[in-house]
């Protein structure tokens, strides 16, 4: 597999298509993504003029990275860093990864999961963590055949993710 770490270029050429990252321009595109994503999976979504605000002002930012994949684009996956006390680098939260319906099982999925992990990795990250539902056994599979894992090195009992809203 062909790989270009993103950086000046901001795109990834993966063995599934290229990933580049999304600017302010994309964030209509993004936010229709997101919100077609939660709509599909019957999750509560704010409308997409909601998110496509909330986008415009993460993605000129460098906290939030958005990837997008096709063209048109057809997939996104949406990081979040971090500093963390237990690593040197930043801590990355893969907090969306989505491709649309028809187009899954053409690898866009490991291919923009793949551009992640690059990216973390260029930005000196030693962490990259995933909240799956866990009932959504598909994403838990596709998660665990990427090398993840819901158990801390010598244990055997799953983490666990707690939230409170505010």
């Amino acid at each position: 597999m062909d790989t270009v770490s993103l950086g000046a270029q901001d795109e990834v050429m993966t063995s599934g298509g290229s990933a580049r990252r999304a600017t302010t321009a994309d964030a209509p595109v993004v936010a229709q993504l997101l919100h077609d994503f939660n709509t599909e999976f019957s999750t509560p979504t704010p409308d997409v003029g909601e998110l496509q605000a909330r986008l415009t002002q993460l993605l000129a930012g460098d906290d939030v990275v958005v990837l997008l994949i096709g063209e048109p684009a057809s997939g996104v996956a949406v990081l979040s860093f971090r500093p963390n006390v237990w690593y040197r680098g930043p801590v990355a939260i893969l907090d969306e990864l989505y491709v649309r319906a028809e187009l899954r099982g053409h690898r866009l999925g490991s291919a923009l999961l793949d551009a992640a992990l690059d990216l973390v990795c260029g930005r000196g990250g030693a962490l990259i963590e995933i909240n799956v539902d866990g009932e959504d056994t598909d994403a838990r599979r596709f998660y665990e055949a990427h090398g993840f894992t819901n158990t801390e090195l010598t244990q055997t009992d799953p983490m666990l993710y707690y939230y409170r809203e505010l």
